[in-house]
């Protein structure tokens, strides 16, 4: 038997889940009765994330309350519980980016202390099977560049809510004019600026473009593909090199051939003007495909094609989104790490998939019951093989200088900046900013 609290207060959601059916036995014995309190974003998956917690209570006995913010707040909020001595949250849910913020500043746990423990690790949970573009992108910090795995790198979170980048386009639309899905950059450019000729009023792809970390996002969203990465392996700026002016000139055509206003659009605004078809594509994250295919939202449920993210000088799609761990100062950790390792299990994560989660696992992508009822999953799937943990540089300095290119991007789309120099001036700035964080200290 269950009962349900919810609290609004502004945009924080409280949840309480109790459960009068305590596990008398077992790994979760000690620790039923426990209530943990875990702060998470409102988000897609974190909503399905709440429809199967009574299920973790109902088999633990373990109580779980729900602290759900706006992502950003959840970070403000984040910011100020992790520096008590003694935290609120035993399990918080973190933004990608904030990884190397909280590990630097030793605010959260080493997870190897916990898969150690006999008592604690269940030996089914098949750690192999996770996305290992996800894991490294998301949970691991200490490695090679600080942030990806290597042989001095350690997992502190486990991806949950995480995300790669497809393309979205309108099927109907481009059979009718006899486009071919894009496979390459080419194309996909090419069919950008088609589309707004043979369908008046038609944008070719909506794409976030918002001055600050939209258009930052946006731009590195074809950087990787098209061959560029932000530093170069000494810490050098190379965001300016031919593959930098390439992602920039990409951005510009794909925002000038897009639907009207798209220059500041954020990725909401993008996802609804592909769901009301103001546009025939749409390149981002795979959390919007369930809004897309619901009729009650969207004017083109189901007739909406998938695809891989188009080629460049090589594969990349994007990562990010979600990772979930247990802040140093939380006061129940090990029932917080039981709840971490079943929501992140075989069966927790087909569950929250199957209420409309990101799936963390590739098994969970083969699920046949997944497919049936979600039948882009098998792409989403396959797109993950590409999933490029390096995309951009996860590290302390990464806020200043996220926010320095998003602006100066912005200033190429709307402004009409060249995207020599602009790149120029942002790499100038982030080595400045490198320097003064001490990354040349050894050379």
């Amino acid at each position: 038997m269950l009962s349900l609290k919810t609290i609004l207060t502004g945009t924080a959601v409280s949840v309480s889940f109790a459960s009068m059916a305590l596990a008398q036995d077992g790994p979760y014995a000690p620790y039923a009765g426990t209530t943990l309190v875990i702060n998470v974003p409102a988000h897609p998956h974190y909503n399905a994330m709440m429809k199967v917690l009574p299920a973790f209570t109902e088999e633990t006995g373990i109580e779980v309350e729900v602290d759900q913010l706006q992502y950003l707040k959840m970070r403000e909020r984040q910011t100020l519980e992790l520096t008590k001595d003694e935290g609120d949250y035993d399990m918080i849910a973190y933004v990608v980016f904030s990884k190397a913020d909280y590990v630097f500043a030793d605010q959260l746990e080493n997870l190897a202390r916990f898969f150690m423990d006999p008592k604690l690790s269940d030996p089914a949970y098949d750690a192999e099977d996770l996305i290992d573009g996800y894991v490294a992108n998301i949970g691991i910090a200490g490695g090679k560049k600080g942030y990806l795995p290597g042989a001095t790198g350690s997992l502190f979170g486990i991806p949950f809510g995480s995300e790669t980048s497809v393309l979205a386009y309108r099927k109907d639309i481009f059979e009718k004019h006899g486009i071919a899905t894009p496979e390459t950059y080419d194309q996909l450019l090419d069919a950008a600026c088609k589309i707004p000729k043979v369908e008046p009023g038609m944008g070719g792809m909506a794409s976030r473009a918002a001055s600050g970390h939209q258009a930052s996002h946006a731009f590195l969203l074809h950087l990787a593909p098209l061959g560029g990465r932000v530093f170069d392996d000494a810490w050098e700026p190379i965001i300016n090199n031919d593959a930098g002016v390439a992602a920039a000139n990409a951005l510009k055509t794909i925002v000038d051939c897009g639907p009207e206003g798209s220059q500041t659009f954020g990725p909401a605004e993008a996802a609804a003007a592909f769901q009301q078809g103001q546009a025939a594509m749409f390149m981002d994250s795979i959390a919007f495909a369930a809004g897309f295919e619901d009729p009650s939202k969207s004017t083109v449920a189901g007739k909406v094609g998938y695809a891989l993210h188009p080629e460049g000088v090589r594969r990349g799609s994007q990562t990010g989104g979600f990772g979930i761990a247990i802040p140093q100062n939380a006061q129940n950790k090990e029932a917080a790490f039981l709840l971490m390792q079943w929501l992140t299990s075989k069966k927790g994560d087909l569950m929250v998939a199957m209420a409309g989660g990101n799936p963390s696992r590739f098994s969970t992508y083969e699920n046949a019951e997944l497919n049936e009822k979600y039948p882009y999953s098998a792409t989403f799937g396959e797109a993950l093989k590409y999933a490029d943990p390096d995309w951009r540089p996860i590290i302390p300095t990464w806020g200043k200088i996220n926010a320095d290119i998003g602006t100066t991007m912005s200033q190429v789309l709307t402004e009409g900046l060249d995207p020599q120099e602009a790149l120029n001036g942002v790499a100038e700035r982030a080595r400045a900013i490198m320097d003064e964080a001490g990354y040349y200290t050894w050379q």
